[in-house]
């Protein structure tokens, strides 16, 4: 079964902690259309600061709205040219030794 997996790498000029915290902001939205606890079991996401990259895994509902919100948000707030969208066909090996959720 193909995973739907997104690796979203950003360019030098964007702060990762702006990302970090944008992130959270669409956890914060996926949580009202969801539900707090669907939203803690279903949205599964990583992030390493020394490649300047969010892993999000859309395979759920939950997981599916995460990455749509999150990438609504990083283009209007750091633009289209900030960042590039990778699909990945697994979950990278440091995400999934982390447990692959925020």
């Amino acid at each position: 079964m193909a995973r739907e997996i997104y690796r979203y790498v950003f360019n030098d000029t964007v702060p990762f902690a702006e990302v970090l915290a944008t992130v959270d902001l669409a956890l914060i939205a996926v949580e009202s259309i969801h539900g707090e606890s669907r939203s803690r079991l279903d949205a599964r996401f990583s992030d390493e600061a020394a490649k300047r990259s969010v892993v999000i895994d859309a395979g759920t509902d939950v997981g599916q709205a995460l990455n749509q919100v999150f990438v609504g948000y990083v283009r209007r707030e750091f633009g289209e040219t900030a960042f590039r969208v990778e699909r990945l066909n697994r979950v990278p090996e440091s995400a999934a030794a982390a447990g692959a959720s925020g």
